[in-house]
């Protein structure tokens, strides 16, 4: 059965079909994975792009290089919901960004954007400036989509267990109205958090139960770090990254050879200025009508 955001995959190795029921909760299949990515090689080309008048921003060069990752390893873009493997019909990435403090003192915002597989890091740029832009120049008190479906759980809290238990089954069992999907923060190819903007070093961070998000990713402050370059031992000052992955999507070695290719990407970021040759696509995977899609 299909999902409003997935597509079952039939016919996959019989041990990604059995290993759902062996684990069947997120939190029982996560790995745990620490990457060290080259902050200079970033910084350097963030540099290059404001000289040509282009606003790069850190956060778009990381969703760049998942994107183009994406592009061309769809198991990355698959999820387990119910014991059942799908395959995403959509690219979406969700993450924390700081707005002015309200009232009540919150000063977060979840923020969830789509994107095209092909984009390149100038479309992700556009889209992730655009939502930043309008984070920080918001009004305190103001609530978006992911938000309003936060605060709308909070309203009965003595029903809130009923409420998300209701939630649960239904996602498990037919999958949520692409509405609720759509303000879902959970709900999502890649969440980022970034705790170098509260000064704090990387976490491996917990896999929710509720939603589709197969991979985290968390961000610490960077760091100098003696990295072997040829031959040669130098100091170079490195983003500590840790991944925490649902194993039931992709094997070890698929996720290892992933991230070796995320490093490359992320170590010459100007390779993501042009659209991928070709789009790599799980088999009869169709794509989510462009409506959903942010332009």
């Amino acid at each position: 059965m299909n999902r409003p955001d997935g597509y079952k995959l039939k016919g996959c190795d019989p041990f990604y079909e059995i290993m759902p029921h062996i684990m069947p909760h997120r939190y029982d299949a996560t790995n745990y994975i620490h990457l060290d990515i080259d902050m200079d090689s970033i910084s350097k080309y963030v540099n290059q792009c404001r000289e040509k008048g282009i606003a790069m921003k850190h956060m778009s060069v990381v969703i760049a290089a998942y994107l183009r990752l994406v592009s061309q390893n769809p198991h990355l873009n698959r999820f387990v919901i119910n014991r059942t493997l799908y395959s995403r019909n959509h690219f979406a990435v969700s993450f924390i960004a700081i707005k002015p403090v309200s009232e009540n003192g919150n000063n977060e915002e979840a923020i969830k954007l789509y994107f095209n597989l092909d984009d390149d890091i100038f479309e992700v740029n556009r889209k992730v400036s655009k939502a930043i832009e309008e984070t920080e120049s918001a009004s305190p008190d103001r609530n978006n989509a992911a938000d309003r479906f936060l605060q709308g759980l909070n309203k009965v809290p003595g029903l809130m267990r009923g409420i998300i238990g209701f939630l649960k089954t239904w996602d498990s069992l037919f999958g949520l109205p692409f509405s609720i999907i759509d303000a879902s923060p959970f709900h999502t190819s890649l969440f980022i958090t970034n705790l170098a903007s509260i000064r704090l070093g990387p976490v491996y961070h917990h896999m929710y139960d509720f939603g589709s998000t197969s991979l985290f990713i968390a961000m610490g402050t960077p760091e100098k770090k003696l990295t072997k370059v040829g031959e040669t031992i130098v100091d170079k000052k490195v983003i500590p990254v840790n991944v925490s992955a649902d194993d039931r999507v992709a094997s070890g070695y698929y996720y290892a050879r992933c991230f070796r290719e995320y490093k490359r990407y992320m170590a010459n970021p100007s390779v993501l200025e042009k659209k991928p040759d070709k789009i790599v696509r799980d088999e009869n995977v169709k794509v989510r009508n462009p409506k959903f899609i942010v332009k």
